[in-house]
């Protein structure tokens, strides 16, 4: 039988993710939420399935231990310290080591209805159309606690509903990690030619979409492009075809849902929308050369 088709799941209120994890996590305010980290502490879920969610999202994360990062077609492991920002929209799962700890803000343009400029514009490590992540040293991490702990300690001792200083604390926040990403060369810079800039574009595509489209032809199509024009660009400047990426971005999440969660090879296979679990179980086979189940023992200390 057919499994009918997983709709991944979109929480436009920061209380509706909260919900979704579950935990004890509510806030007051829908348009801010500011939790910290602390080891040990907080919702006993490790590891939740792709979602999209619609309002904004920072971490500094520090001690993550196991935690894994995925992005634009990238698996970032044995992490210590990090930074990523994430706009409304954007497909994301995640693995959290429960030794994390740091800081985690979201909230939606709406508590800062006094700021004027486009948003993203001025802040473009707010990408619409992918994360951006930023490994950090122990020392970079504990350079960035104080301007957190500014706008933390306004959020937490604020009888203020809307927590307005809060707001413009987290602003000032916004223009020193402005400063700091703005002395990484930008994702744009780093790519020249038309072939390079159509690769980049191709990446965060897959990575928004990879649940729902498999096929070079469809990202041809909301690239305008043929998909032999986008093939070849894509194997001419990464060695890989475009199809590959596809694969290893599905690929990637695959191997997340078999080793942190409970889910059967039924439900792996129904979440990452495929026709039945036979089907999943020679697609894992084709790209790893193992059954999931031969997988997980690949992975359980000797």
């Amino acid at each position: 039988m057919e499994i009918s088709k997983f709709q991944i799941p979109y929480y436009k209120e920061i209380n509706e993710f909260f919900e979704s994890i579950p935990s004890g996590y509510r806030t007051a305010d829908p348009n801010l939420f500011c939790l910290r980290m602390i080891e040990n502490e907080g919702t006993p879920v490790n590891y939740k399935p792709p979602f999209r969610k619609g309002f904004y999202f920072i971490g500094l994360v520090s001690n993550a231990g196991t935690t894994e990062i995925t992005y634009d077609n990238v698996n970032v492991t044995q992490i210590d310290s990090f930074l990523v920002f994430q706009a409304p929209g954007l497909i994301y799962s995640f693995h959290r080591d429960r030794s994390a700890n740091g800081f985690l803000l979201y909230f939606k343009k709406d508590c800062l209805s006094f700021f004027r400029p486009e948003f993203e514009s001025e802040f473009p490590f707010f990408n619409i159309l992918h994360t951006n992540f930023y490994k950090l040293n122990r020392a970079k991490f504990r350079d960035f606690i104080p301007y957190f702990e500014e706008v933390f300690a306004a959020y937490e001792n604020s009888a203020d509903k809307e927590h307005r200083i809060a707001s413009v604390k987290r602003l000032t926040l916004l223009y020193q990690l402005k400063d700091y990403t703005s002395s990484f060369s930008q994702w744009e810079e780093a790519f020249t030619s038309p072939q390079q800039i159509l690769l980049q574009k191709f990446i965060q595509w897959v990575n928004n979409f990879y649940i729902e489209k498999r096929t070079v032809e469809e990202y041809a199509r909301m690239l305008h492009v043929t998909p032999n024009h986008l093939s070849q660009s894509i194997k001419s400047v990464s060695g890989k075809n475009a199809l590959s990426f596809i694969s290893d971005r599905l690929l990637a999440e695959a191997k997340s849902l078999i080793l942190f969660t409970a889910f059967s090879m039924t439900e792996i296979a129904y979440r990452l929308n495929f026709s039945d679990p036979a089907n999943f179980g020679k697609f894992f086979r084709k790209h790893t050369a193992l059954t999931p189940l031969e997988f997980i023992k690949t992975q359980r200390p000797s």
